[in-house]
Order: C-alpha cells, then sequence, then structure tokens
C-alpha cells in the first residue's frame, strides 16, 4: 500500500546532524513537517531549506515541526544547517531505510544513466501520527509556503 493521506506515518529512529539520537513518536501531539531533500548542499535543496528556515516562525506559531531528512551523513547535515542557520532538526539517513520505508528512493536518472536517490517530497503529519497530505514533485520555489497555507 503506498504511503497517503489517512495512514500512519512510519517510525523514525535516527540520529539528526548533531549525533543525537531522533524519533518521530517523540513528536506525538504536534503537526510535523517531515521534508526529504536528495543532497544537503545542492540548488534546490538549499533554496527548499532556506524557505522552511524563513517560515519556521509561522509554522511553530501553528504548533508545527519542521524536520529535514537525506541520505547525508550527519557531518554534511551539520555542515549544511550551520551554513544556512536552520533552526530546525536535519537527520542522516545513509542508509536509505527511512525514505525507503516512505516511498521516496526512487531510481533517477543524469546524463542518461539510472541510480538511485531521494525523490523531493514533503510529508504532512498529523499530531497523532497520522500522514494528512503528500506533496510529491515539489518544486523547492514556494514550497514551504505551500505546506504552511495547509497546517
Amino acid at each position: 500500500m503506498a504511503l497517503s493521506a489517512g495512514i500512519k506515518a512510519p517510525p523514525i529512529n535516527l540520529n539528526d546532524e548533531s549525533g543525537r539520537p531522533f524519533s518521530l513518536a517523540s513528536l506525538l501531539g504536534k503537526s510535523v513537517i517531515l521534508y526529504f531533500y536528495p543532497k544537503a548542499g545542492t540548488g534546490g535543496c538549499t533554496l527548499e531549506s532556506e524557505e522552511f528556515r524563513d517560515q519556521s516562525a509561522q509554522f511553530a506559531a501553528k504548533d508545527a515541526i519542521i524536520v529535514g531528512i537525506s541520505p547525508d551523513k550527519e557531518a554534511d547535515q551539520l555542515q549544511f544547517k550551520t551554513n544556512l542557520g536552520l533552526p530546525f532538526r536535519l537527520l542522516a539517513d545513509p542508509d536509505h531505510t527511512v525514505a525507503e520505508a516512505y516511498e521516496v528512493w526512487k531510481e533517477k536518472f543524469k546524463d542518461g544513466e539510472p541510480y538511485k536517490g531521494v525523490e523531493r517530497t514533503t510529508f504532512l503529519i498529523d499530531p497523532d501520527g497520522t500522514i494528512r497530505h503528500v506533496f510529491t514533485a515539489v518544486n523547492p520555489d514556494g514550497h514551504a509556503e505551500e505546506v504552511l497555507a495547509m497546517v
């Protein structure tokens, strides 16, 4: 069954950019914006993260927590977070186990060659842990505002 609105969000137990354990279950009672991005420091991922950063106070006012996740290692996530001044946690999923559980680890193509990677996707998760909305084929430009309107 594909992940869609109305389904319980799969559990997440990963380390964040500082090596601290993170569990999605620890955020029960709050709305969660879980955004998957392909690679820290790249153009689209930077734009998307900056927009979430710039809207972070508005998300907080709606009692919503932003969490970013990519296949990058902890050190790369820390550098990305520091460089952009991100006020939210970034999760390291180097084995892409969570990306696979959320069905965002997909076959992609670069220069005609297939490879596996994260398809930019955002999940809006309700306080009870149920997925409310899935944003697929995300265009980073204006995405944070689009998500904020649905929280």
